[in-house]
Formats: C-alpha cells, sequence, structure tokens
C-alpha cells in the first residue's frame, strides 16, 4: 500500500516544529553542521538506527562535519508523507547542533 503525499498545507503546519527544515524540491531538507567529521559521522550512525527502526531511510550526503538531509517517500512518488515528517523529528531530537 501507498504512502499518501501531505498537502502543502500538512508541510507547512509541520514545519514550524522542525527547526531550520525546509520544504525543497518535493522534499523535507536541512544540513546539519557539526564540530568535527567524528561528530558528523556519529550523528548519522544514531539516524541511521532510527531510519531502519522505522524502515524509512533518508537522502543524504555528508562533507566532513555537514550532514545534508533529503526526505521524501519513493512509494508515493516521491512526495513527503507523515513518515517523512516522523522521521525529520527524530532526527531533530538526535541533533544537538542548529
Amino acid at each position: 500500500m501507498a504512502s499518501q503525499p501531505l498537502t502543502p498545507a500538512e508541510i507547512n503546519a509541520a514545519l514550524p516544529a522542525l527547526p531550520g527544515w525546509a520544504f525543497d524540491r518535493d522534499a523535507l531538507a536541512k544540513e546539519f553542521k557539526f564540530g568535527s567529521f567524528k561528530e558528523a559521522l556519529a550523528f548519522m550512525v544514531r539516524v541511521g538506527f532510527e531510519a531502519e527502526a522505522m524502515d524509512h531511510h533518508p537522502d543524504w550526503s555528508n562533507v566532513y562535519n555537514r550532514v545534508a538531509v533529503r526526505l521524501n517517500t519513493h512509494d508515493a512518488g516521491g512526495k513527503v508523507t507523515a513518515k517523512d515528517v516522523a522521521l525529520a523529528r527524530k532526527i531533530q531530537a538526535l541533533s544537538w547542533v542548529d
């Protein structure tokens, strides 16, 4: 069963609870900047366990101390769903940087 995409109004309603996140090109997106590569890697490992538990995996990249995260749902046609908002909330809770 495919996930249902959220409406733009539903996405905009979720963003105030997600500091620094934006709705960009059909995804929730944020770049995190850590103090070092080790911190960025530790963050990615912690997020990885949460994402695996949800069976919902981010599109992300890491360059030194930065981690860029994009969330959308493949089985919803690459649109944002409630699963993306839930994972963004978990990611935000795990982050110790703005």
